[in-house]
């Protein structure tokens, strides 16, 4: 079998092997810009971008590549430029005459503010900053799933804010990654499973550990515990449940370990209060183990606090300074139909029968890395300046049709503004005594800044 070798020519959309053609004659520059236009958040954290430039633009272009190009797109029906892609291999070393500037990696920047931008270096092959559109616009992925499992943190946080004595200590794992099964591809789990890293420590996504490493410097990103799944449980029998989870104690109950177990193959209830609250309690205790007892089915709110009730019954709980019960011995992670609507509501009920959220972490795994798209956060990327002769002249669309899709004009950076401190997106002419909250990340083919994973854990840690 013939694997498909990566070119770098053919990471495009058909139609832009034409666009060499269609600007005017005199173009001799362009500046693009990447953003979030508005969508479910009203802020997104930014990430992904360096894992995009050190996997995909560190590839410099081959005559091979341009080979293949050709013969593909010309039976595809396009022109092809291959005097300029010869251009990029003679000149630079098949490295894309590019900058590229962004805001740092975990910032979380109000929707409606440039997150990147984009300008050719070599007038011979302006239209490269244009052409490479897709893979930049790519970052949408990542930066969405690191937005929607920022403002889930943020939720949970406001709850153990509430109801916890140790609310830092405790987030870190409370929304653990259950996505890697769910999602579309290897590289998708790797990525959005990263990007979920951004905020949290746990993960079943191993992929997500090899990319941190990679393409973050994160030498271990993410933690995860023994548990069981149905088959283990079930395969024992039915008459054999109580003995499965004897199992489990036995193999990994070991004082101040944690270890989960999945309770719902055949009866919840039961399983809670006469098996792990009934004949293994003494066992579980005396183990000095933490239980985490996982439902898998039924309404989330309704099980997750029926579980918890079921567990202060058998265990007992301590009340902590705030004045919520903290539960002995076990906790509960619910990880079915898990998303922020679920989450809220678990935490509200929690919240008003007296129990804190200490008690319980979730499971996310679809809602986390798939059923996410690029309107989620209305992600574009958009020409605003052309240099024409020795002039850049503005560049921009205003459908009177849908003024939302209005785009930004001229060469832009963002910046935190002195007098007030916002973050706004400004010409570059316009910015004097503001901060420029953009630096150069990319020019040529080099790396210029490279962040690692703490780095961008901290900056996503500052609420805005």
């Amino acid at each position: 079998m013939q694997n498909i070798e990566y070119n770098i020519i053919l990471d495009t959309d058909s139609y832009k092997a034409s666009h060499f053609l269609q600007y005017p004659p005199d173009t001799r520059g362009l500046f693009a810009y990447i953003e979030s236009r508005g969508g479910l958040y009203p802020q997104t954290v930014f990430f992904g971008l360096q894992y995009i430039l050190k996997r995909y633009l560190s590839q410099p272009v081959t005559m091979s590549m341009i080979d293949e190009a050709e013969v593909l797109l010309t039976a595809h029906g396009e022109p092809f430029n291959r005097a300029g892609w010869e251009h990029i291999v003679n000149c630079h070393g098949g490295m894309l005459p590019v900058e590229i500037r962004a805001v740092p990696e975990g910032m979380v920047i109000p929707t409606g503010n440039a997150l990147v931008t984009v300008e050719s270096t070599d007038s011979e092959v302006f239209w490269i900053a244009s052409y490479i559109e897709d893979i930049l616009l790519r970052v949408w992925y990542p930066l969405t799933v690191a937005t929607q499992s920022w403002a889930i943190k943020q939720r949970i946080l406001h709850a153990l804010e509430r109801t916890s004595d140790d609310p830092q200590g405790q987030i870190p794992f409370k929304l653990h990654d259950f996505g890697a099964r769910g999602v579309s591809s290897l590289e998708s789990a790797g990525i959005g499973g990263m990007a979920h890293l951004v905020n949290f420590m746990g993960t079943d996504t191993v992929e997500s550990l090899r990319y941190a490493k990679a393409y973050y410097n994160a030498p271990m990103a993410g933690y995860s515990i023994p548990a069981s799944e149905h088959s283990t449980i079930t395969s024992w029998g039915g008459e054999g449940e109580m003995a499965a989870y004897r199992n489990m104690i036995r193999k990994f109950g070991r004082p101040d370990a944690l270890f989960a177990c999945v309770a719902d193959s055949y009866d919840l209830m039961r399983a809670v209060e006469e098996m792990f609250g009934g004949g293994l309690k003494e066992e579980i205790i005396r183990s000095g183990a933490m239980i985490v007892i996982r439902p898998d089915s039924g309404d989330p709110a309704t099980m997750a606090i029926k579980t918890v009730l079921a567990l202060d019954a058998a265990f007992g709980s301590v009340t902590n300074t705030k004045g919520f019960k903290v539960l002995q011995y076990t906790r509960v992670i619910y990880g079915d139909g898990i998303n922020e609507s679920s989450i809220r509501q678990i935490l509200m009920d929690l919240s008003e029968w007296g129990f804190s959220a200490d008690n319980i972490a979730f499971g996310m795994g679809g809602a986390l890395l798939q059923q996410v798209n690029r309107d989620t956060q209305r992600m574009a990327m958009k020409t605003s300046s052309v240099l024409r002769g020795d002039v850049w002249l503005d560049v921009f669309k205003d459908p009177i049709t849908d003024p939302g899709k209005r785009s930004k004009k001229g060469r832009l950076s963002t910046y935190r503004c002195a007098a007030d401190g916002v973050v706004r997106t400004l010409l570059v002419e316009d910015a004097a005594d503001h901060e420029d909250l953009m630096r150069t990340v990319w020019r040529n083919g080099h790396l210029v800044v490279e962040d690692d994973l703490e780095v961008v854990r901290e900056r996503a840690m500052l609420r805005s």
